[in-house]
């Protein structure tokens, strides 16, 4: 592996991952960018052996990416790494292309491990996702996904995001949440990054009003 693309958008996540590939991959080039619209415009100017992607960008979806890198690069491989381990995000970006799928809550060995798996031409999966999966075909889940139900402007929050908006509402910090929770700081930064999109703030202060007004927490 010679050249790998990061698209993060959340400035120590994306050192992170950048680390997390070079641990990896040792003396490949690592470009890292922080917008949808940055990591298509990459993959149409070069090419790239390996590509960690977040789903969740300011500017679209990460499977946009994927899709430009399957399109120009088709042996190019594309993996995402993410807070998501529901259907509704891991099915399309299977099927947009991805050949693995990573949860950021990962200890860093782990997912060094993982990624070095595609030198073997294995999908690196993190445990539960390859549970997911398994379990969705050995429950007679269709070969076809149907994609165009999953909606990726939902403003509901599920349990986890809830827990995480009660404890920014209560002036928690994101290494104290993390603690009280039992998850890296990176994934709590990730949880809280997708409840400003959904809520459309960008301030505790307007999260916690926002939560408030709609009931999720009290004023």
């Amino acid at each position: 592996m010679t050249a790998l693309l990061v698209v993060e958008d959340l400035p120590d996540i994306q050192h992170w991952l950048a680390d997390t590939a070079r641990a990896a991959f040792p003396g490949a080039e690592v470009v890292a960018v922080s917008r949808c619209s940055d990591g298509i415009e990459q993959v149409m100017a070069r090419a790239f052996d390996v590509a960690l992607i977040d789903l969740e960008l300011p500017d679209g979806s990460g499977v946009q990416v994927i899709q430009a890198l399957r399109n120009h690069h088709p042996t190019a491989v594309s993996v995402v790494v993410t807070i998501h381990d529901d259907d509704e995000h891991l099915f399309p970006a299977l099927q947009a292309g991805a050949f693995g799928y990573l949860l950021k809550d990962e200890p860093r060995d782990v997912l060094v491990a993982q990624l070095r798996r595609i030198a073997q031409g294995e999908p690196p999966l993190s445990p539960a996702i390859a549970r997911r999966i398994l379990s969705y075909f050995s429950n007679g889940g269709p070969w076809g996904i149907d994609v165009t139900r999953f909606d990726p402007n939902e403003v509901a929050l599920n349990a986890r995001e809830t827990e995480i908006l009660q404890r920014v509402a209560k002036g928690y910090t994101l290494p104290e949440i993390a603690k009280q929770l039992g998850l890296s700081r990176h994934t709590v930064a990730d949880y809280v990054k997708q409840i400003y999109r959904k809520l459309n703030v960008s301030s505790r202060a307007e999260a916690a009003l926002e939560a408030a007004r709609r009931g999720l927490v009290r004023p």
